[in-house]
């Protein structure tokens, strides 16, 4: 579907359908088309429908970028089953021009996803254009500059989201550890200033990656360390993301019950995310120095499976007791960051489906920010705000510390009680932070909202590319921070 933006004012714009905003506070235009309003009961809310005026008139509950999302996203899923061409629409700006647009662009993105890759009878969209007018609804003045700007950055970060949804729906049979080092290295063949390289477990073994190596020990499938990169012109800040990749997690032999081994195809959701996000980066063209060290395994069992009681020399020499093999992201991660740590970065961040605890204690909807820096945690958790996701700062308790310590190594992959599990999660993490990095590394447990199973807001069922849309944000808060 095409996103443009025209130079002219609503009326004089040729279209199949038109959007008609109805802002909540003011409810102005409910006077222009009253007597429909009245034949319909129609109060300004949700959306109604004028066919014969080839009309749709959607609630715009308020200015900010949520709400424009939002607005967007309902009036082309109300009309996408209609047989349609084009849509035209007045602009909405809230308080920045830029990301009002990017928005707009944003909703009607997702909108147009949908996973349905194995459904026999596909029912795809005849609309294929969708024109915003100059004309806005508030009668604010812009340059065509700045919304050429928003659309632009609103239809990549929309894209670099299905990319991610992609991968995180994909069915584990198909999508195994081999499959996520062909993506990347597709991704690679695509866009010429990205560099893939790709790591066997030969090469794990000779970085004592052991850690990563057991949590794969069961798997059919070898792992794969995947370190995706890519420098943009006057590049002076590195930043590099760790995805946490497992593509089937069966708990090992700590085995999940069979209704939580449902969804597990998401917990490669981290992986996808920095996937998404190094593309997203890519096509804006950021100056930055962007890397993403993704940790692509199976979490499975068998007669090699790595054991409880066991004791495991991860890549920093850090030895760890396993206490349960279904907290295997933290060990896949502790390896993967102690790599990711040889590249010297400015910024560290991980992303991974890290804990149920998370989603206890924060919701479907929310992911957890935490790490040591106090100012970055809220300085990302600000920005966090205007993209679209949500969050929220978990900080780092010193008497969590306690939970996690062993008798019989240096940390245990679990805590000693059930009580503060994503926090505990973040700390053992930590362990495996440098103390040149502590202050300039993030860990963003996206376990809550990264797989739905239900629709919500803007988010179809399924894979909601959680961390692309926050990070992407971040980093262009950076550029701005730094100019």
């Amino acid at each position: 579907m095409k996103i443009e933006f025209v130079e002219k004012d609503l009326n004089t714009v040729k279209a199949d359908f038109e959007l008609i905003f109805i802002e909540a506070k003011s409810r102005k235009q409910l006077n222009n088309y009253k007597d429909f309003f009245k034949l319909m009961n129609y109060k300004g809310e949700g959306v109604c429908l004028d066919s014969a005026n080839k009309r749709l008139f959607v609630e715009l509950k308020g200015l900010n970028y949520e709400d424009i999302r939002l607005a967007f996203f309902t009036a082309i899923k109300s009309l996408e089953r209609l047989n349609i061409k084009s849509i035209k629409s007045q602009s909405v700006v809230g308080s920045c021009v830029v990301r009002s647009f990017a928005c707009m662009a944003e909703g009607i993105g997702f909108a147009n996803y949908e996973f349905n890759r194995y459904k026999s009878e596909k029912k795809p969209s005849t609309l294929e254009r969708v024109l915003i007018s100059k004309e806005e609804i508030n009668a604010k003045k812009f340059s065509k500059e700045e919304a050429l700007i928003g659309l632009n950055r609103g239809e990549i970060l929309a894209k670099a989201c299905h990319f991610t949804k992609d991968i995180v729906n994909e069915i584990p049979q198909i999508y195994t550890p081999l499959k996520m080092a062909e993506d990347a290295q597709d991704l690679a063949k695509i866009y010429k200033s990205i560099t893939c390289k790709v790591y066997d477990e030969k090469f794990l073994e000779k970085e004592k990656m052991n850690a990563f190596l057991a949590v794969n020990r069961a798997s059919a499938y070898p792992p794969r360390l995947i370190h995706l990169s890519y420098k943009g012109k006057n590049a002076k800040q590195k930043v590099v993301f760790v995805g946490k990749g497992l593509t089937y997690d069966s708990g090992g032999l700590s085995l999940k019950p069979a209704d939580y081994m449902l969804t597990m195809k998401a917990d490669k959701s981290g992986a996808a995310a920095a996937m998404g996000i190094i593309k997203a980066v890519v096509e804006l063209n950021l100056e930055l120095e962007v890397h993403c060290i993704l940790g692509a395994t199976e979490n499975m069992i068998g007669g090699n499976a790595y054991k409880p009681d066991d004791v495991l020399i991860s890549r920093e020499g850090v030895s760890i007791e396993v206490r349960n093999t279904d907290a295997e992201g933290r060990l896949v991660l502790a390896d993967c960051l102690s790599f990711a740590q040889d590249l010297k970065p400015d910024l560290l961040i991980d992303l991974a489906t890290l804990t149920g605890a998370c989603v206890v204690g924060l919701g479907e909807f929310t992911s957890g920010i935490m790490g040591n820096n106090e100012n970055l945690k809220n300085e990302f958790y600000e920005v966090s705000k205007k993209s679209g996701e949500y969050a929220c700062v978990l900080h780092f308790n010193p008497h969590l510390r306690e939970l996690i310590k062993s008798k019989i190594a240096d940390i245990s992959n679990t805590s000693s009680s059930r009580y503060g599990g994503a926090i505990t999660a973040g700390l053992f993490l930590d362990k495996f932070i440098r103390e040149e990095y502590k202050d300039k590394w993030l860990h963003l447990d996206i376990a809550g909202p990264a797989y739905l199973e239900k629709a919500w807001c803007y988010h179809s069922y399924g894979a909601s590319a959680a961390g692309v849309r926050m990070c992407v944000n971040f980093l262009i808060h950076l550029l701005r921070k730094n100019k």
